[in-house]
């Protein structure tokens, strides 16, 4: 039988086992595809872990890629054997997953398996920050935190494309090597890090940081930003940011908070078109480049959510069934 992560409750990593399961059947307008990869993501541990109810017994997994095996009613466009992605799947901790045809990427050749399931989610994501949320644009500067994460990796890129100088923080040197390599323009430690912002803009200030480590860095976050400047805190790393008094955005310089999500800049197939093509081809022309930084077997799902939250690993993570 085929084979899925299964929990039958929300807990720590431990939770998740590797279960016999049957095989899902594509329903109207859906593709099932069996997975050569399946991305891990902050999303899923917040699922896992009861941050985000969801109904139990859970497979947790929304980004995955494989080939299309079945094809449901009312699908056009697609044949047996097309290679395909998504980062709006569900249950893609499997052997097997259901992807809904309307939101299925193609992964152009030259792309590999792994490569294809670790861009979408946060591909799209970077691309979104950087393209709609707040297109910083040359000459100014940006804080990315968490800059050797996968995101953070990827949206370093996109923003030096755009020729915006790029401040990152990371925790070890290693990690600061890896943000390097991205294009960051200043790599700096978390300690202390607004006043190291401020001795590097000359006191000013950034015009854009994008938080995704969120209550960790949120108050230092809008201390490193210029008057009138711009926070988009995208994701909650360190756990989620809690009520504030809007009073501080007026002291801070009638300062901007916003709390996007990809979901909500992937409204129409235009747009998921548009920032699909966009990452996919920067990938395969070489302009962007995913690290990987570990590939796991599907059965070790609960070690890759130990070590994402631990904070202990750099660019993606995946899952392999």
């Amino acid at each position: 039988m085929p084979k899925a992560i299964l929990a039958d409750q929300p807990g720590g990593p431990e939770v998740l086992r590797l279960r016999d399961v049957e095989r899902p059947v594509p329903g109207s307008g859906e593709l099932l595809i069996q997975v050569t990869g399946i991305g891990v993501n902050f999303i899923d541990t917040y699922r896992r872990s009861g941050v985000y109810p969801v109904p139990f017994p859970f497979t947790p997994g929304e980004e995955a890629a494989g080939r299309i095996v079945e094809i449901g009613p009312d699908v056009t466009g697609f044949a047996i054997g097309d290679r395909v992605a998504t980062a709006e799947g569900s249950r893609a901790y499997a052997e097997f997953a259901i992807v809904p045809a309307a939101k299925a990427l193609r992964v152009p050749a030259g792309v590999d398996d792994e490569t294809a399931a670790a861009i979408p989610l946060q591909g799209m994501t970077a691309h979104y920050l950087s393209t709609s949320v707040y297109p910083a644009k040359q000459g100014e500067w940006a804080l990315v935190h968490a800059g050797a994460g996968g995101t953070g990796l990827l949206l370093t890129q996109m923003l030096k494309n755009r020729g915006v100088s790029v401040i990152t923080t990371v925790s070890t040197d290693e990690k600061a090597q890896l943000s390097r390599t991205a294009g960051a323009d200043e790599v700096i430690g978390y300690e202390r890090f607004p006043d190291r912002v401020r001795e590097i803009t000359g006191g000013r200030g950034v015009d854009v940081v994008y938080d995704g480590v969120g209550k960790a860095t949120f108050e230092g976050s809008l201390a490193s930003l210029r008057v009138r400047g711009f926070l988009a805190l995208f994701g909650g790393a360190s756990g989620q940011v809690p009520p504030f008094d809007l009073q501080r955005l007026n002291s801070g310089g009638s300062l901007v908070v916003t709390r996007p999500t990809l979901a909500h800049f992937l409204l129409s197939t235009e747009e998921r078109r548009w920032r699909a093509t966009e990452v996919f081809d920067a990938v395969s022309a070489g302009r962007l480049k995913m690290h990987i930084g570990e590939v796991y077997s599907l059965a070790h799902a609960d070690r890759a959510h130990a070590d994402l939250e631990g904070r202990a690993t750099t660019g993606k993570l995946i899952l392999q069934p």
